[in-house]
């Protein structure tokens, strides 16, 4: 599969506070909290579905694997989604795993699968 989500009672307001902690606490910044329904509405458009954008990183993690290779540079940083859906609040990622399966090099994958369980646990604690 692709991408992992999971389900929360929480807010979106509330998922990315706590997400934001959680990812800290794994030692990965947040480079960017976008809020795509603010930039849209801005521009005109008619979206009102609470929706988020984080991009994540941990300097250490991506200095290791643009060492190894600088294609990875394409899939950085990691993004994480937070948006409400129908009667609930999602949070939600492209699995690192499978965007560096596409270089298709071992180092990097054994890479991508420890900082993949990494965000793994920090959407789990937040949902």
């Amino acid at each position: 599969m692709f991408n992992y989500t999971v389900d929360t009672l929480k807010t979106v307001n509330e998922a990315v506070e706590a997400l934001e902690e959680n990812l800290k606490a794994e030692k990965f910044g947040v480079l960017w909290n976008f809020d795509l329904t603010a930039k849209l509405q801005e521009k005109g458009e008619d979206f009102d579905t609470p929706y988020r954008i984080l991009e994540v990183c941990n300097p250490k993690e991506a200095n290791r694997v643009l060492s190894e290779n600088l294609m990875i540079g394409y899939f950085l940083p990691c993004k994480i989604v937070v948006y409400k859906e129908s009667d609930g609040v999602k949070i939600g990622m492209p699995k690192p795993t499978a965007l560096i399966g596409m270089v298709e090099d071992p180092t990097i994958k054994s890479i991508a699968e420890d900082i993949e369980e990494r965000l793994i646990k920090c959407i789990d604690q937040s949902a």
